[in-house]
């Protein structure tokens, strides 16, 4: 495959990735400048509901095989797992204890997936879109069908590289991408035609998402963990779909294969057990329950059981733009510390990319 699809190659051969971790020495700063309300969004995080129980461990993940697991997703009464970059497409199968009972893989040499969907006919999907420092020409979907074959459309943004973690595959098969934004300020994206094999798509931006500082702890990176998305699902039944941060999660209810529709309702937001990194999320079998899990070992599968409704009571109306519901008196702060903020992202980016790399 061309490079700028699937990766970067080192002179050895191998795919050569930034790694996921942020650099912890310049947080403090960006702490400090965080502003307590999104900068821009069309949907916001609501409030917490009341509709999850207790956390409980469902299994744990020991097989050395996955130690950066990154993205999680249910098929029937198996669970199906894969890790944050890698030389290779592989998805690992999982039975009821999280033990590997199955391995599948593409001839496809990705750059840096994120995280895996199932479709209705069987393929899956992974999300070859991580981009650190948002250096990429083209991201790519990465389809494994069920006959062993496998295919890969390469996508472009509208408006330059972004780094996304997060895919929301709709029930009709159209995926969305979810950036990663230290702003929280994370935009959605869809491709511009149905995915074809070997053709490279234009997407555009489809909805703006406002993530805010909650107070759950968590996550590699401080407060920001809390603004950051790492992983999506859409559950089974396509009747929710969800987004996960370092240390929250969030839900809404789904009609039909309408994302943008679903995401400018309010959610409900369910704050997660506190986690080293967390970037898996799935819904259970029974397309309710929540999964979740995150990089090291072992790494554990806790369940989030429903216990009530996923959705709050409150009007599902479009927020409106962020600016008019700024103060006056606060807007000119808020920019200010976005700027700010933006200019230490970017130190953050470069140097992540410099500290990790894959040999």
């Amino acid at each position: 495959m061309p490079e700028q699809a699937v990766g970067r190659r080192s002179p050895a051969g191998r795919a050569v990735r930034p790694a996921g971790a942020l650099v912890a020495v310049p947080l403090g700063l960006l702490w400090a400048v965080l502003p307590a309300s999104p900068v821009a969004a069309e949907s916001t995080a609501g409030p917490v509901v009341d509709a999850y129980g207790a956390p409980a461990t469902q299994c744990t993940i020991t097989d050395p095989r996955l130690p950066e697991l990154s993205g999680l997703a249910t098929a029937g009464a198996s669970l199906l797992a894969m890790n944050d970059g890698g030389d290779s497409a592989v998805v690992y199968v999982l039975d009821a204890a999280c033990a590997v009972s199955e391995v599948r893989s593409a001839p496809v040499d990705p750059f840096d997936p994120e995280d895996l969907a199932p479709a209705a006919d069987g393929t899956i999907w992974l999300a070859d879109t991580g981009d650190n420092r948002q250096s990429r020409t083209t991201v790519a979907m990465i389809g494994m069908r069920p006959d062993g074959g496998a295919s890969l459309t390469r996508l472009t943004y509208p408006d330059g590289a972004h780094d996304a973690e997060a895919l929301l595959l709709a029930p009709d098969g159209t995926p969305y991408l979810v950036t990663k934004e230290v702003l929280g300020a994370s935009a959605v994206y869809r491709p511009d035609a149905p995915m074809v094999d070997g053709a490279t798509l234009t997407m555009s931006k489809v909805a703006q998402l406002g993530f805010t500082l909650t107070g759950t702890p968590g996550g590699p990176v401080g407060r920001a963990g809390q603004l950051l998305v790492t992983g999506g699902a859409v559950s089974g039944d396509g009747q929710r779909i969800a987004l996960r941060t370092y240390t929250d999660a969030y839900v809404w209810p789904l009609k039909g294969s309408d994302i943008v529709g679903a995401l400018q309702g309010a959610p409900a937001r369910v704050p997660l057990p506190e986690s080293p990194q967390g970037e898996a999320i799935a819904f259970a079998e029974n397309g309710r329950d929540l999964l979740v899990s995150g990089e090291g070992m072992p790494a554990v599968v806790t369940v989030l059981p429903v216990d009530g409704a996923v959705a709050p009571a409150a009007s599902t109306a479009p927020a409106g733009p962020a600016a008019a519901a700024l103060p006056d008196t606060g807007r000119a702060g808020v920019l200010t510390a976005a700027a700010i903020a933006a200019a230490v992202a970017t130190i953050l980016v470069w140097s992540w990319g410099r500290l990790r790399r894959r040999a």
